[in-house]
């Protein structure tokens, strides 16, 4: 259950705010290869902040910031998301992303793709160029190509680690390496806008077809600037099934409650039910929150004073 934390700094004069995640899930902390990797993931969670931060830092806006965020993770085949994506079943890899901007709501998601360099680019042009907000499969990819989105061929996309968590988990014994889940990010910029951007390729030996929360508005992402902006990692059936970030926007709405307060209770009710994860948030204010249930979260923040936190289990932020 929530219990009150030591709050993290509210942001101040009119600053700005940006969170990322680059997942939870089974980060044992005594696992040898998820400590030997750790460094690796700060350094790839520091290089997102700092794309994202320099962009707020120049008076961009919170979408441009959490969209270039999460291509830097996108690139990262550390994480679950783009070039580092998870197998399916079939030993076939599809990738779910989506986008949403606080300022009006306009929303854009892609599904079961493969081919998109970066995931969220293609959900951005869903969002800015077409009727629609969520677009699948090979309709979603001949969207991209006619939008002029940045494709790469299939072997970009796969590693040898991910190959290995697939035949572990077909062999039905515990992956080789730590799984890294999703990706996303949450910002407020200097005038006060939100947006909100999550990538994932999945869960390892998903069925083909399966879509998780990441494209899901209102459950693995949402953003609006009269609360808050969130985006989600986790077991996405259960995120989706109670439409968690929403559920933490209506929390702020209609309880009045603050933002730890809100994203504590949401995380802590979907553990009870068998639903395991965390989120990064950000509300109209600037003020963060970073909650998970599992293990360890790939996580970090950065304010207008340009210093760089980021942090794993539950230690201080570096």
């Amino acid at each position: 259950m929530y219990t009150p934390r030591a709050p993290l700094t509210r942001a101040a004069d009119a600053g700005f705010a940006l969170a990322v995640h680059g997942g939870a899930g089974t980060l044992r902390r005594d696992g040898a290869v998820a400590r030997s990797r750790a460094s690796s993931h700060h350094q790839g969670l520091r290089r997102a902040l700092s794309i994202g931060r320099d962009i707020l830092a120049a008076g961009g806006n919170a979408l441009d910031a959490v969209t270039q965020s999460v291509v830097a993770l996108e690139d990262d085949p550390l994480f679950n998301a783009g070039r580092g994506s998870v197998f399916t079943v079939a030993g076939t890899q599809e990738m779910d992303a989506s986008v949403m901007d606080g300022r009006d709501h306009r929303a854009g998601a892609v599904a079961g793709i493969l081919g998109l360099r970066n995931p969220i680019l293609g959900a951005r042009a869903v969002m800015e160029h077409s009727h629609h907000v969520l677009l699948i499969g090979e309709g979603a990819v001949a969207f991209c190509r006619q939008q002029h989105v940045a494709f790469a061929e299939p072997g970009y996309f796969r590693t040898d680690e991910r190959w290995r968590e697939l035949q572990a988990a077909l062999a039905e014994r515990p992956p080789a390496a730590a799984q890294t889940g999703t990706v996303g990010a949450v910002a407020r910029d200097r005038e006060g806008n939100l947006a909100a951007a999550t990538s994932t390729g999945g869960m390892t030996g998903k069925a083909p077809g399966r879509v998780g929360d990441s494209p899901i508005i209102g459950a693995g992402t949402y953003a609006d600037n009269a609360t808050c902006a969130v985006s989600a990692t986790g077991h996405g059936e259960f995120f989706i099934r109670y439409g968690a970030a929403f559920e933490i926007a209506a929390r702020l709405r209609h309880r009045g409650q603050l933002l730890r307060e809100a994203c504590h209770a949401v995380i802590d009710a979907l553990a009870e039910l068998g639903g395991r994860g965390g989120v990064v948030a950000v509300d109209r204010d600037g003020d963060l929150a970073l909650p998970f249930s599992t293990e360890g979260m790939y996580r970090g923040f950065v304010r207008a004073d340009g210093v760089i936190r980021t942090a794993i289990w539950d230690e201080p932020y570096l």
